[in-house]
């Protein structure tokens, strides 16, 4: 299966009250957000994380060690320090702070910001983020996989399906028919 999360923020106590997330400390926080993780990805799966790990190297190696069986690909974000990029290179698929993707024929842009326009927009191409912390209103086939708005769980491509399906074309949307015309 192929997962994407973002913003876990592992031992950040201010989060908990800047994102008024429902956890005693962060201990519970972050016990409860490997917990959710572990609970839904499986060995062999895929996991995008879009940003803002830890700014600890001993728990970003706990997480990658935890998941040490999973293909992941970290997108970096402004609270990942150099220590923890690093790391990342260590265990990770690869690490960069943008990657464009293909599933099942559905392009998708990955960034821990979001975007006004991305590759292959003006196709419907989705764009995924993180960063904002469920604030920002998704434009078209946006979406922000953040914990913070998937109740602190990572969220599936299946899921991402049913849910862009039900969003507006992206605002610069080609349709098939007015295509020929650009050649």
């Amino acid at each position: 299966m192929i997962w994407f999360t973002a913003d876990f923020h592992l031992s950040h106590r201010n989060i908990i009250k800047y994102c008024n997330r429902p956890f005693r400390d962060v201990e519970d926080m972050d016990n409860i957000i490997i917990k959710n993780m572990i609970s839904k990805i499986k060995s062999g799966d895929t996991l995008y994380f879009l940003g803002d790990l830890t700014f600890k190297v001993d728990l970003a190696r706990k997480f990658f060690e935890s998941f040490k069986n999973v293909k992941i690909y970290f997108l970096i974000g402004n609270h990942d320090s150099t220590k923890v990029i690093k790391l990342a290179e260590e265990y990770c698929e690869s690490v960069s702070h943008l990657k464009n993707i293909q599933i099942n024929n559905q392009s998708i842009t990955l960034c821990h910001y979001a975007m006004r326009v991305w590759n292959k927009s003006h196709f419907n191409s989705w764009q995924l983020y993180g960063h904002s912390h469920g604030t920002l209103t998704p434009i078209g086939k946006q979406y922000d996989v953040g914990i913070d708005t998937n109740k602190f769980y990572p969220i599936s491509f299946d899921e991402l399906v049913d849910v862009m399906e039900q969003k507006q074309n992206n605002f610069n949307y080609i349709p098939p028919e007015k295509r020929n015309r650009l050649n």
